[in-house]
């Protein structure tokens, strides 16, 4: 089993936060950290403060040297997808080569209610991030990206610098929906995250299904990075167990969320509590 942290942007100082991600870049067992896309906190006070995901993911590539970086994930509805792809591209350059392209549909009514962003019924919502991801994937990968949809067009456009990881930054695609998340995972995913919140019964039925929209593909499921995110809000040791559960069931990537005010010396104590499942 390979890991990774991730730090929840709300409710704590954005130095508490690039502290933390410089210590795990020294740290060899993290192959990467994350935060995630929301504008308001999602535990808590909603009145008290949350980071915007992609600036703070530049700043932390120029923070960090060796550790990879990514969103978990980033909700398509927020951003044009041309706008994500140039962030995408730059973000990539700035990290060299170090980015991991976090993508979801994006869920949170709440935040869009305030910010006067349309959130679609469920159908049109999947179909504008099926077709934002083609787009992105055109704009990151073609000195002229020409693309047709219902909800994007794009005529003879450029993405300039492009990334430097080709052909592009690997996508993670994150959530569980059966008819449209997983398949679209096994269609562009180079990593699939899910949140399991029951048994490990429901991640084994969730790959499952995802191994059948790869065969329909023609890709093995294998080639995609299967990841889960491990809560430490019960202890180290309650984590620990659940990543092994997580291991034996076939799990490639534990993502620690770590809990807010984190401190950087816990860091190296926290891998040494991991490493025996690596």
């Amino acid at each position: 089993m390979r890991f990774a942290i991730k730090t929840r942007p709300e409710h704590q100082t954005w130095e508490e936060m690039r502290d933390v991600w410089i210590a795990a870049d020294d740290v060899e067992l993290f192959e990467s950290a994350w935060n995630w896309d929301h504008f308001y906190p999602l535990t808590g006070d909603m009145a008290g403060p949350n980071y915007e995901a992609w600036t703070m993911l530049a700043a932390l590539a120029q923070a960090t040297r060796r550790i990879r970086l990514g969103c978990q994930v980033t909700g398509m509805i927020y951003r044009h997808p041309a706008v994500l792809a140039n962030m995408a591209a730059t973000v990539d350059v700035i990290s060299g080569g170090r980015l991991e392209l976090g993508v979801g549909a994006g869920w949170n009514q709440m935040e869009c209610d305030a910010y006067g962003i349309e959130l679609p019924p469920l159908k049109e919502r999947f179909d504008r991030f099926d077709e934002g991801v083609e787009a992105m994937l055109a704009l990151l990968t073609e000195p002229l990206a020409n693309f047709s949809g219902r909800y994007f067009q794009l005529t003879e456009a450029r993405c300039e610098p492009k990334p430097v990881q080709r052909p592009h930054p690997p996508v993670t695609i994150g959530g569980s929906g059966p008819k449209r998340t997983l398949r679209a995972a096994a269609r562009w995913a180079q990593q699939w995250n899910m949140i399991v919140r029951g048994d490990i019964s429901e991640w084994i039925q969730a790959k499952e299904i995802l191994a059948g929209h790869c065969a329909t593909f023609g890709r093995d499921v294998n080639e995609i990075t299967c990841s889960v995110n491990v809560r430490l809000d019960d202890g180290t040791d309650a984590a620990v167990e659940q990543a092994t559960v997580f291991r034996d069931a076939g799990v490639d990537l534990a993502i620690l969320n770590l809990p807010h005010h984190a401190k950087p010396e816990s860091i190296a104590p926290l891998a040494d509590a991991f490493a025996h499942l690596a």
